[in-house]
């Protein structure tokens, strides 16, 4: 037995606000919104991904963000999507800690912090 790979990452979101998940997920990081198997659909939420990777975003009641957890996405072109980041309003603090990558935190609409990072080519 061994884990080959993971499927998605679930974050959790508060009710009806799936436009600004859009508006995050798709418009500044340019992931895909990916249909919601029909049976899942009535809970709210949606999907994101690019093939390689998804986001789930699951309503949680009492919503409470991950201010600690997250997803750490590798990113070609980060600078450029630092700029769309802060083009949008989302703060964005550098982190150079790293010495393989290059790196930043911003956080979603609803608080959920996202690491974002781009080797270094040693």
């Amino acid at each position: 037995m061994r884990i080959l790979d993971f499927d998605h990452v679930n974050l959790a979101m508060p009710k009806g606000e799936e436009d600004k998940a859009r508006a995050f997920y798709a418009d500044v990081l340019g992931l895909s919104e990916l249909k919601k198997p029909e049976t899942l659909q009535g809970r709210g939420g949606c999907w994101f991904g690019n093939g390689t990777l998804q986001v789930h975003l699951g309503i949680e009641d009492g919503f409470r963000p991950a201010r600690r957890a997250h997803p750490a996405f590798l990113i070609e072109g980060l600078e450029e999507l630092k700029a769309r980041c802060e083009a949008a309003g989302h703060k964005v603090t550098d982190d150079r800690e790293n010495p393989d990558y290059h790196r930043f935190f911003t956080n979603d609409p609803f608080g959920n912090r996202i690491e974002c990072m781009e080797r270094i080519n040693r």
